[in-house]
């Protein structure tokens, strides 16, 4: 993983705790949530507090985050927002803390001023044993306070202030005036500053967990599923109609379809579709070269087109879909017929514009394995466990190449893959290549209800 963490593929965006103030700060929350302490002077945290250098030195990288449920988080700053979640069990989580930040962005500048904020991602579920329990999750509700007890403090002093001021006899209660006087002395003067978190309850419909293998887990769609990494015969009865894993490839195309949550690159507006699928193509070339022991420094577009020709025998059925559908795209050669059975399939696709594209790219990532790009940027619990396993020359061949292409524009890379934006061009006339997408869909293969 060294090539990763040096070009800031891996551990990328942390925030660096090196103040002595912070240090402590945060060692104090940490005993306030977990008991433990951190004899460390300096670390990096993700937007949830975990530091991989205090997860490494108490032997235990879920510490905030026991059996993989109901997170607990340390803000010290709210630059944390930028940060990644490192170690998800789900893919709600880090939406939920980014949101939450931003919702709450001044109070909590405010608050982590002089302390920090420590709480949890409350859920009613506080153990999976089973696949059933994950249908339990309904809400997500944070629950937050600095160590020193700022915002209860100030929720009392609410309520003693509404006493003093509708009592008839409050003037004379010495008990209440001293009581308001200690607690404004910890939360301040709240009728100039009111403290109060808000937004701080969000719904867990539609989402990826880690456990059991891994689950996508679609209730709140039209035709709603769950879809299995792993074995799906292990997952015991569950209430939901339909459960996929990945051998069911034409019935999770149904799904995907039936839902319109995904879309053909060839059909997306603003998107230089041939310049994509060529380089998924390239990637093929490349993890079927890796496995002949090639050397792949320095390849260039025409290295690549001659280590296709010399190995096509040898390369798998998504190039040939994929060069299929590029011929068509480019020379008006024959139209591809690929089916969802056809191993090119997903790899034609994108998540459409909807409020699940991130969740539903992430598993289109997982079907397509080749696409290592797709992979780093969708999924990298998966890119991470592959890269292990990879030879050191593709090792070298993909930490250069995503350092060098996505790396230094990670937001126009992003967009001109996943990105939706408006077409400014107002009604244009349809191509004879959209308008036939439109008619009969991408390929003609999965029906709709």
């Amino acid at each position: 993983m060294k090539r990763l963490i040096e070009r800031g593929l891996m551990f990328g965006n942390l925030i660096h705790v090196a103040s002595p103030a912070l240090v402590e700060r945060y060692d104090r929350a940490l005993e306030h949530l977990t008991g433990k302490h951190t004899e460390l002077s300096d670390f990096h945290i993700d937007i949830s507090g975990y530091s991989p250098e205090i997860g490494d030195e108490l032997g235990d990288h879920l510490y905030l985050n026991h059996s993989g449920v109901n997170r607990q988080f340390i803000l010290l700053t709210t630059d944390q927002k930028r940060a990644p979640l490192l170690n998800a069990t789900f893919s709600t989580n880090h939406d939920i803390l980014r949101r939450f930040i931003d919702a709450n962005e001044a109070q909590l500048f405010a608050l982590t001023a002089v302390d920090a904020v420590a709480g949890e991602l409350v859920n009613s579920v506080m153990h999976i044993g089973d696949p059933q329990a994950l249908f339990d999750i309904r809400t997500i509700r944070i629950e937050a306070d600095t160590t020193s007890g700022t915002l209860r403090h100030a929720t009392e002093l609410t309520g003693l202030v509404d006493r003093f001021r509708t009592e008839e006899d409050a003037w004379f209660d010495d008990v209440l005036i001293a009581r308001m006087i200690s607690l404004a002395g910890k939360s301040g003067d709240i009728t100039r500053n009111p403290i109060k978190l808000t937004e701080t309850e969000f719904e867990q419909r539609n989402f990826w967990t880690s456990h059991f293998g891994g689950l996508y887990v679609f209730q709140d769609v039209e035709h709603p599923a769950l879809i299995s990494s792993g074995d799906k015969s292990g997952l015991g009865d569950l209430p939901i109609k339909y459960v996929f894993d990945f051998s069911d490839r034409n019935r999770i195309a149904k799904f995907l379809d039936y839902n319109d949550l995904v879309e053909p690159i060839i059909k997306a507006p603003g998107l230089d579709a041939a310049a994509i699928l060529q380089q998924k193509m390239d990637f093929i070339v490349i993890d079927t070269a890796s496995d002949g022991g090639m050397d792949l420094t320095g390849l260039t577009r025409a290295d690549l087109r001659r280590l296709a020709r010399q190995h096509h025998s040898r390369l798998p059925l998504e190039y040939d879909g994929l060069s299929g559908l590029l011929n068509w795209a480019e020379n008006g050669g024959s139209w591809p017929r690929i089916t969802s059975d056809h191993p090119a399939y997903f790899y034609t696709l994108r998540a459409a514009d909807t409020p699940d594209r991130d969740l539903v790219n992430q598993l289109l990532a997982e079907l397509t394995l080749l696409d290592i790009r797709q992979l780093f940027i969708c999924n990298k619990p998966v890119f991470y466990r592959r890269y292990m396993t990879w030879s050191d020359a593709k090792k070298d061949y993909v930490a250069d190449f995503l350092s060098r292409e996505y790396q230094v524009d990670k937001v126009g890379a992003r967009a001109a893959l996943f990105g939706h934006e408006p077409d400014m061009t107002g009604d244009t006339p349809e191509t004879p290549a959209a308008d036939m997408i439109r008619r009969v869909g991408p390929w003609g293969a999965v029906g709709r209800v």
